[in-house]
């Protein structure tokens, strides 16, 4: 989901300072390894599925939200087709909300299609949170959830024996140069007016399981560009890169897909420091 920010400008211009120092100490220390995320699915009594994932991305929070609140965030969500319309019914400032349609794109094992999905979105930048609900109810009688982006302190350790308990103290004990990344949450639930039995509920938990895990990879991918972690003048061989993707699509197992992907991640690392500079 996506949608417009607007905030007032004195508040933006504080918040873009400091996310923009953040990003220049990620620049200048850019180490981090991608972990898989942690996707856990229950079926409560009635509803098809209930997600909740947790993934830690190298950013400060407000570069994730920025990423995930993005009107134009097709470009790194691959799963976004087409926005169909998008309108702010509210804007307070650091608190929007905004009516979303799209056409979105779900891929699982050799099946794939295109699914239409209207929303609001309830964004507020204070507690980087951002809360969707389906605004017609139809085929699906809930779709609902919640992303929740929080502070990950990277370089804590440079404040031993202390242990900082908020982003303030962070900063003090490293003398403004200590890393901030994101632990970022999304619960999701998914009720269709009618529960189908299994193996097409298998399927559809499947379904979203992958999408949501797609969403999180292009979130992750985002993320890297964005810290300068491989030099874009580098080319990645985008043909070879293509082809990795082309095989991570044909691994089922969400471990060992995430397994390949953390292999390729060391083998370009190792090309980018193998290669002399110009």
């Amino acid at each position: 989901m996506s949608s417009d920010l607007g905030e007032g400008k004195g508040s933006t211009t504080a918040l873009e300072v400091d996310m923009e120092r953040q990003l220049e100490h990620w620049r200048e220390n850019p180490t981090w390894t991608d972990q898989p995320p942690i996707i856990k699915v229950s079926v409560p009594k009635g509803s098809l599925c209930n997600l909740n994932v947790k993934v830690n991305v190298g950013l400060p929070p407000d570069a994730v939200y920025n990423i995930v609140t993005d009107p134009d965030n097709r470009r790194v969500f691959k799963n976004i087709k087409e926005v169909l319309s998008r309108r702010v019914l509210i804007d307070e400032g650091h608190r929007q909300v905004v009516e979303v349609e799209q056409a979105a794109l779900w891929k699982f094992l050799w099946w794939s299609g295109v699914m239409l999905v209207h929303v609001l979105v309830d964004q507020d930048r204070r507690d980087h949170s951002m809360k969707f609900k389906q605004v017609k109810t139809g085929f699906m009688k809930r779709f609902e959830g919640c992303w929740v982006i929080e502070p990950l302190f990277v370089d804590e350790k440079l404040c031993f024996p202390f242990q900082p308990k908020t982003c303030e103290d962070y900063h003090s004990c490293t003398r403004g140069k200590g890393r901030i990344a994101s632990t970022v949450s999304l619960e999701q639930l998914i009720q269709p007016a009618i529960v189908p039995p299994p193996p097409i509920s298998w399927y559809l938990r499947g379904i979203t399981a992958r999408t949501t895990e797609m969403l999180i990879h292009d979130l992750l991918a985002e993320a890297a560009r964005i810290r300068g972690s491989f030099d874009p003048g580098k080319s990645l061989e985008v043909h070879q890169e293509s082809k990795d993707l082309h095989q991570i699509d044909q691994i089922s197992d969400i471990k060992e897909r995430w397994a390949f992907r953390r292999r390729l991640a060391k083998q370009y690392l190792k090309r980018f420091f193998d290669e002399p500079s110009q």
